[in-house]
């Protein structure tokens, strides 16, 4: 997937809540409409991210997986 994203992190190997905690950090560095790409290789991290999103009026605009990893493109509200 091809979108243009302001920020990476790469949290492969982190175990919820880290990702979560750490995206949510880069996050509140961002202005708003900025995107952030995150890496991630917990499971439960599909879930979190797509909940954390709809709490918090962040959208996710792209997902991916692979059998490696988890990726998650956030425009900041």
């Amino acid at each position: 997937m091809t979108i243009e994203c302001d920020t990476e992190i790469d949290l492969s190997g982190l175990q919820c809540p880290m990702p979560l905690l750490k995206a949510k950090l880069a996050l509140n560095a961002l202005q708003s409409d900025q995107i952030l790409k995150v890496i991630a290789t917990d499971p439960a991290s599909e879930k979190d991210f797509k909940l954390f999103a709809t709490q918090s009026n962040n959208e996710i605009v792209g997902f991916e997986k692979n059998a490696a990893a988890y990726f998650y493109w956030i425009r900041k509200a």
